[in-house]
């Protein structure tokens, strides 16, 4: 198990300032909800942890060591449009094993062939069907197929960006039942990125609300979201419906 830690980030895009000496703890074997509208700046803060954005300042560090190209791999990412996240001609077995690359690790051809076997059962995708490619698959089994791909990389620390806002109701329970069961079972450290408040409950231990590139919340998450002490907080907690209130059509 490992401990994620975001110390006073900055992302600046020209003028514009993305992120704002963020500060974040993902604790060891946990999972943080962040949360916010888009634009917030959380996917920019996560995208810099998998060094495909470059921090202005601060830093991020993995069990007290700044994160850096050789312990880069130990943070995976799983993205939210699983289809343009998988190469439509490759099939979803090739893609997968593409995630034991980064292990470092020399894999032969029948390792690698039972190693794909097990990741794919482990996310419930039957393996005999690892020679199809992703367009034969739903939009919820492509998104399990990614998130098996990320853990081909043995990673330490798993962010999930968004990955079921583009799924239905009933498909989005099943990958998150995926991702608790997962965590339980591998020990996972893992930021999940959601600009929907019921769904961070359902799996986060703790939660951040990020606010125009600024935390403005942290916590535990019965604290975070039943006893807000931020503004912001209370106003993305109002926008949930409710079944059987009324909506406030004052603000739509």
């Amino acid at each position: 198990m490992s401990e994620l830690v975001f110390d006073r980030v900055s992302v600046r895009f020209g003028a514009h300032t993305a992120v704002d000496e963020a500060s974040l703890v993902v604790r060891s074997g946990t999972t943080l909800g962040l949360v916010g509208e888009s634009g917030s700046g959380k996917s920019t803060v996560a995208r810099v942890a998998v060094g495909l954005e470059k921090a202005a300042g601060g830093s991020v560090r993995l069990d007290g060591a700044v994160l850096e190209r050789r312990n880069r791999r130990s943070v995976q990412m799983v993205f939210q449009d699983p289809l343009a996240a998988l190469d439509p001609r490759m099939p979803v077995g090739t893609s997968v094993a593409e995630g034991l690359l980064a292990t470092g690790r020399r894999w032969s051809g029948a390792e690698r062939r039972a190693r794909v076997q097990e990741l794919l059962e482990l996310v419930h995708i039957d393996p005999s069907r690892a020679g199809e490619r992703p367009a034969r698959f739903s939009g919820g089994q492509r998104q399990r197929i990614t998130i098996a791909r990320a853990l081909a990389a043995q990673p330490a620390v798993l962010i999930a960006d968004e990955i079921t806002s583009a799924l239905d109701v009933s498909v989005q329970g099943v990958v998150l039942n995926l991702l608790r069961e997962l965590q339980r079972e591998l020990s996972l450290t893992m930021l999940f990125i959601s600009h929907n408040l019921a769904v961070v409950r359902y799996v986060s231990d703790d939660v951040a609300v990020m606010r125009n590139g600024r935390i403005v919340e942290h916590g535990p998450t019965d604290t975070v979201l039943d006893d807000p002490a931020d503004a912001y907080t209370r106003e993305l907690l109002r926008s949930i419906p409710v079944m059987g209130r009324p909506l406030d059509l004052k603000d739509a």
